[in-house]
């Protein structure tokens, strides 16, 4: 090699290691360092030298740490539950042991069934040793007394049904100030009050089936998988006590396996917009509400209506949140868990053409209760549609007014009044549905969304926070 290729390399390395030094400087990698020296040339350095994708896109080479974010929600969550939140030990203390004594209440009514049960099966017994007692179904006093054993576990099954939300309603409204963990001890108590109602219903038809076989030709298919009294147990009990629906079955539908990869993307999902609708109800509905206190004191009704609509988008998108996380995230991922199968807790509600549409669709859990215990059974007995129809929204009021009225210690009746107002409204918007065309069904769908969304949530907000404020004043700026 001569000299001068010597000398000519010896630059080319040098070229390399200024570029090279250039490059760390500025943060960036060119891969064709420029020739020369590096303060000369320093402006060439090749930034976009390859073929790269953004962080977040899907095709990232990497996967993203959002470490940083996990911090910051961590920080502001301590800041908001100090500044926002003014809870008493004795409301904690209250709310866990409510939510571990309630659920008693159901063993309490397998208890009762397993009793039950076994007088259904002496009854079967001695019927079959007693000739006679196929004809006659026992004489008069067998039947006296079998009749007076069904009352006392009718009675014992309403009892203790009744027992479970009136002793959390009377703790709560007396004793737990905190309306959020009232309004969760409420919820949950009425939850396992309805399961209760629903297990002893269902165990009652099931029973009498037992006792006449004519029939039991009428039970759906699914319950010859375990006919009565096999579902009598502790096991069937738990599963239901856990599965996501309010009606008893002594069978699901069941998954094969649990996918726990879905169980914690609908937890993640659950969690997320819980903390969502925590931050946009302390940051934007509860200073909304506040500065309305003094319109509403003066009963400036053009400053109402003005708040009303200022309250009306974030109470809509906190709904519409609080919607999500239930029936898609938490509901799925307790499904999931349970092999529960069948997983259509909403339809389209929001394309509803009525207002008895979107009743209809968007919780089918209740509407599934409400259907088989309370519709259906009044109608069986002579009971026209519409009167049916009016006993389960009187029902459901007084169920809202509790879940309202209790937690925030003011029993209003607005809440009540607001799901029997929906009778005139349901009426109003049923031709609606059944015009031909798409119009009617549009006019229906937008006295929905107007009614649901200026009318009920807002209005019902302000009143209930307007008497917070009345009966506790300035303790309920922690308490919201």
């Amino acid at each position: 090699m001569s000299q001068s290729d010597v000398i000519k390399k010896d630059a080319d390395t040098a070229n390399d290691q200024g570029a090279l030094q250039e490059s760390s400087t500025l943060s960036t990698s060119a891969t064709n360092p420029a020739k020369g020296s590096p303060t000369k040339y320093r402006h060439v350095a090749a930034v976009h030298s390859r073929v790269r994708t953004s962080l977040l896109s899907t095709d990232h080479e990497h996967a993203t740490s959002f470490l940083g974010f996990r911090n910051l929600m961590v920080l502001v969550l301590v800041l908001v539950c100090i500044s926002c939140h003014d809870y008493r030990g004795q409301d904690l203390l209250l709310g866990a042991v409510l939510y571990t004594l309630v659920p008693c209440h159901l063993f309490v009514a397998y208890i009762i069934e397993l009793a039950a049960a076994q007088q259904a099966k002496g009854a079967i017994g001695k019927a079959k040793r007693d000739d006679d007692a196929v004809k006659n179904h026992h004489d008069a006093q067998s039947r006296e007394a079998f009749h007076l054993t069904w009352m006392v576990i009718a009675w014992a099954h309403g009892i203790n049904a009744t027992l479970c939300l009136l002793v959390t309603t009377f703790t709560v409204y007396e004793y737990i100030h905190h309306p959020l963990i009232g309004t969760i001890s409420e919820v949950h108590a009425v939850i396992v009050w309805l399961k209760n109602c629903s297990y002893a219903f269902t165990n009652r038809d099931l029973r009498h089936a037992l006792l006449n076989p004519s029939s039991a030709v009428s039970l759906p298919e699914i319950y010859s998988q375990c006919p009565y009294p096999r579902n009598v147990t502790v096991r069937n009990l738990s599963y239901f006590w856990w599965a996501p629906t309010l009606v008893y079955q002594p069978v699901y539908p069941r998954t094969k396996s649990i996918r726990w990869e879905f169980v914690a993307k609908r937890v993640a999902e659950g969690v997320g917009l819980s903390i969502f609708i925590w931050l946009a109800s302390a940051q934007y509905a509860a200073p909304l509400l506040r500065n309305s206190l003094n319109k509403m004191a003066s009963l400036d009704v053009a400053s109402i209506v003005e708040r009303l609509m200022k309250l009306s988008t974030i109470s809509l998108i906190i709904w519409l949140a609080g919607f999500f996380a239930i029936f898609q995230s938490i509901l799925n991922a307790l499904a999931e868990v349970m092999k529960f199968g069948d997983r259509e807790f909403y339809t389209e509600w929001w394309n509803s053409p009525s207002v008895g549409t979107y009743w209809r669709t968007w919780n089918k859990p209740v509407y599934h209760f409400m259907r088989r215990h309370i519709y259906s059974p009044l109608v069986g007995r002579g009971w026209s549609s519409r009167a049916a129809s009016a006993m389960v929204f009187v029902f459901s009021g007084f169920l809202h007014e509790m879940l309202v009225g209790i937690p925030t210690h003011n029993v209003l009746g607005v809440a009540f009044v607001g799901m029997v107002v929906q009778l005139p409204l349901i009426s109003a918007t049923m031709p609606l549905e059944q015009m031909r065309g798409v119009n009617g069904k549009i006019i229906g769908n937008c006295i929905f969304w107007v009614s649901f969304c200026l009318v009920g949530q807002p209005l019902a907000a302000l009143l209930y926070f307007f008497a917070w404020q009345a009966k506790y004043g300035s303790v309920s700026k922690n308490a919201v």
